[in-house]
């Protein structure tokens, strides 16, 4: 596993500088090594690191902080989706979002409260005081979009104000496999009862630390009724009556452009 290093220890050959749920580019492209190095001179940074091994730095603008002069800042889920053809750009960049929250939420050990500092070997931190190593812990989740002839199952999420029409989702849960997951949230949200569930792909989801497992399945039995503590509506839709649906590039595109394109 990479080790975390000084930020000043390479010339790395990606530059990720994020601004709360943002990236800042600087004509549209990644910063070049003079806007890193001036954010640090101006200390305008909140932490930062690199990965030599890797071949990136990253570093994380204080909240109030003023963008470096010639540079924009985007939305990160939008630089993810325009990227996602990329992977190794995209899977860095989720990943340096990733480690910037472990890095700020894990400051002190739970077992004994001794400081935790980078490890010398690992992408990790330990304690000062016990030696507890921690590491940086993935939350995996399902994503699955349910087939019915020549319609697919789509909700419309309470925690989007977009219109967006998606796939089903939902954290596993401890003691549970990924399938018995995929059932489990598709009934609980909508009453549905799914079969023939297939593994399509998969996605890293960094707010903050999201692996999102996306599953194509068959309806088998039941009628909508939606969890009302989740859920908008929900309602079966084909390919020519399609909402608005998530972003190209994201899971939940290409589960409902999979399942839309096969045969009944």
């Amino acid at each position: 596993m990479p080790m975390i290093s000084n930020i000043h220890d390479n010339s790395p050959e990606f530059r990720f500088i994020l601004h709360e749920n943002n990236i800042v580019l600087q004509n549209g492209n990644l910063p070049d090594e003079q806007v890193l190095r001036k954010c640090l001179m101006m200390n305008a940074a909140s932490d930062w690191f690199a990965e030599k091994e890797l071949g990136y730095a990253a570093l994380s603008l204080e909240d109030e902080s003023p963008l470096p002069a010639g540079c924009e800042e985007v939305p990160l889920r939008q630089f993810f989706f325009e990227n996602s053809g990329d992977e190794r750009i995209a899977g860095l960049s989720a990943r340096a979002k990733t480690l910037f929250a472990f890095r700020r939420d894990k400051r002190f050990c739970s077992r004994c409260g001794g400081q935790l500092n980078d490890d010398r070997k690992f992408t990790a931190r330990y304690c000062v005081k016990c030696r507890k190593l921690y590491f940086p812990q993935l939350e995996p989740a399902v994503i699955v979009v349910v087939r019915k002839d020549d319609e697919i199952l789509l909700a419309n999420h309470l925690n989007r104000n977009d219109g967006v029409y998606s796939c089903i989702a939902g954290f596993v849960e401890a003691g549970e496999s990924a399938e018995h997951a995929v059932h489990r949230e598709v009934l609980e949200e909508t009453g549905i009862k799914v079969k023939n569930l297939r593994y399509i792909k998969s996605q890293a989801w960094p707010f903050p630390d999201q692996l999102m497992l996306g599953f194509m399945c068959e309806y088998e039995s039941g009628e909508i009724k939606v969890q009302q503590d989740e859920l908008r509506s929900a309602g079966w839709f084909s390919k020519n009556q399609l909402p608005k649906i998530p972003s190209p590039g994201s899971v939940a595109y290409s589960l409902i452009n999979e399942a839309l394109n096969m045969e009944a």
